[in-house]
């Protein structure tokens, strides 16, 4: 992670990418679905993720239970938003990312913190030299 003024700057390969994002407090308002009655954006967040390319991988995780399937996906289809998958009714602990590196140096396992419910502030280059 590389830092500019402030802001923070991830900095990617040219390969094709998994995203594995949380969704509440991360992505959409922390309960807001339950607090509100329907979802919502966090800010930037839904420009962020229509800026994550239609050929990268992405899985959302959420502790919500499998109850709220239909409302969660629908709200994201309602938004154009592209995900390859959810994984409901994971724990509330630690997400913990495992994975090897490449041969050549390439980092392959990425993990980036965000304040529950904060403007959604991360900017992706990708770089050919990598």
């Amino acid at each position: 992670m590389k830092y500019e003024n402030g802001e923070e700057i991830l900095i990617l390969s040219t390969l094709r990418h998994t995203w594995i994002l949380d969704l509440d407090g991360t992505i959409v308002k922390h309960n807001g679905y339950r607090l509100d009655g329907y979802d919502s954006f966090l800010e930037g967040a839904e420009e962020f993720l229509k800026n994550i390319d239609k050929d990268d991988m992405v899985i959302f995780l959420t502790s919500r239970t499998n109850e709220t399937k239909e409302r969660t996906e629908q709200f994201l289809k309602d938004h154009h938003v592209h995900f390859d998958a959810i994984l409901y009714n994971v724990p509330y602990g630690e997400r913990i990312l495992i994975n090897d590196s490449k041969p050549s140096g390439l980092r392959m396992a990425i993990a980036v913190e965000r304040e529950r419910d904060s403007k959604f502030e991360l900017q992706v280059v990708e770089d050919e030299a990598i």
